[in-house]
């Protein structure tokens, strides 16, 4: 039968909506962030707890469950067939980050005009549910499905991807699927991801250590040393927000995901302009001053980097140490899809060169580009475009990195809505519930297309 005869799909979306929300608060109030100072848990202990949980609620679904005996993903599947669609979800999430900027705790799921706030709700462990509680409610209409649908769960996707690498050497490749962990319409082509260490031997007595993730321009940058009453002058002079909290200067910026670096202001960076203007020097406050400042495209290192699939080229400042042994700069790059990173590297390296930084890679991920005419684009779009009237938003490029480019014909695909505020890795991340439930209508019908 085909979708449209299936009169009850969205009042079954609304019966086990409640469910849903009930799972995503729990899965929200355990704070999933990497830990790998733990024992037995290659990410660390909470990480492991979200993966059980959810698929513990999958077993509850009706799912049959997999757990990786060591740890790093599990999975949950449901049909018959030799083909298999796969939807890729990931549990982590980044930290907090400054905590008296939510309003709601961060690992406390909160509901309120409309909308779920948490960390997590967004990006991903609210998508990833949508689409589980959407295969839910086909499978009690009777729906039967003629290839298996396998939802498979990562725990490292904000670092490393080690769990999604670790599946793809020992289990079964989907045929092709999605990663509810973007936008929609649908992301046809992902820039490449390249994450590196800037470092030098610190000459310097300065100390410093800011920032939380490669990827998240970091909103707070500290500062507890000598000099902090000109450094308070300079920061006015440049007209930079900060703060003074006892001992402590703390250079405020404004949080967002490094795939839109444009759109945040990086506390790091201003951090070490002003350091420079009362007279610090190191050779991390010599390249940011020089080479960066405030410019998120580096221009002045890689000249006009872009393309007409995918934009510019993007760099963040993530985290900054400088202790006793060494300056260290960790740094995120969103690549063009038709740039050669090999070109990349060798620009930043020279550069860093000049001040005594050594390029040290820490992760690369390649970038993604499915036609347009491709088969999983048309099918998604047509989805898509049935459910919400949407004709005139075109399938888009993203500097996202989703699991959609751990495996080949996979695309990112939704769960956030053109002109909806994504609050990813931001304080008072949230998720909009009537949105998400159109989303989970249109993962409803994907999924059933897709299996037909």
């Amino acid at each position: 039968m085909s979708i449209e005869k299936i009169p009850n799909l969205i009042s079954e979306l609304r019966n086990v909506e409640t469910d849903f929300h009930q799972a995503l608060m729990e899965l929200v109030a355990i704070p999933s962030v990497n830990d790998e100072n733990e024992a037995d848990f290659p990410f660390g202990k909470q990480i492991d707890r979200a993966l059980r949980k959810t698929l513990e609620i999958c077993e509850e679904l009706g799912f049959r469950t997999y757990y990786d005996p060591k740890g790093y993903y599990g999975y949950a599947e449901i049909g018959d067939g030799e083909e298999m669609i796969g939807i890729l979800g990931h549990l982590d999430v980044v930290p907090a980050g400054k905590l008296d900027e939510w309003t709601t705790p961060p690992f406390e799921a909160v509901i309120k005009d409309g909308k779920m706030y948490g960390r997590g709700t967004q990006d991903d462990k609210g998508p990833t549910l949508a689409s589980l509680f959407a295969v839910k409610a086909l499978m009690n209409l009777g729906v039967t499905f003629p290839k298996r649908v396998r939802f498979i769960f990562g725990t490292d996707e904000e670092t490393l991807w080690r769990c999604m690498n670790r599946y793809c050497e020992i289990e079964e490749i989907p045929t092709i699927g999605f990663a509810p962990d973007s936008t929609f319409p649908l992301v046809y082509a992902e820039k490449g991801l390249l994450q590196l260490h800037l470092e030098g031997k610190n000459e310097t007595n300065l100390r410093l250590e800011s920032g939380n993730a490669f990827n998240a321009v970091p909103d707070t940058a500290r500062y507890s040393g000598e000099k902090q009453d000109e450094l308070a002058a300079a920061l006015d002079k440049l007209g930079f927000s900060y703060e003074q909290d006892g001992e402590e200067l703390v250079v405020l910026g404004k949080a967002v995901h490094a795939q839109v670096a444009e759109k945040g202001i990086n506390a790091i960076n201003r951090l070490l302009l002003a350091l420079k203007q009362v007279g610090f020097t190191s050779k991390a406050i010599e390249f940011i001053d020089h080479l960066i400042g405030e410019d998120p495209f580096a221009v002045k290192i890689f000249g006009k980097c872009e393309d007409d699939a995918s934009g510019k080229l993007k760099l963040n400042v993530g985290k900054i140490e400088l202790n006793d042994e060494i300056e260290r700069l960790s740094i995120d790059i969103r690549l063009p899809v038709t740039v050669d990173k090999e070109e990349i590297v060798r620009k930043l390296s020279e550069a860093a060169g000049n001040y005594n930084l050594e390029y040290k890679e820490f992760d690369y991920l390649r970038s993604i580009y499915i036609p347009k005419d491709h088969f999983l684009i048309k099918t998604l779009m047509n989805v898509y475009q049935e459910v919400t009237g949407d004709y005139v938003s075109e399938p888009i490029s993203s500097g996202g990195a989703t699991y959609a480019r751990a495996m080949e014909n996979f695309v990112a695909f939704g769960a956030i809505f053109p002109n909806q505020i994504k609050t990813e890795h931001q304080p008072n991340e949230h998720i909009e519930l009537e949105e998400l439930f159109k989303a989970m209508q249109i993962y409803a019908r994907a999924v059933y297309e897709l299996s037909r």
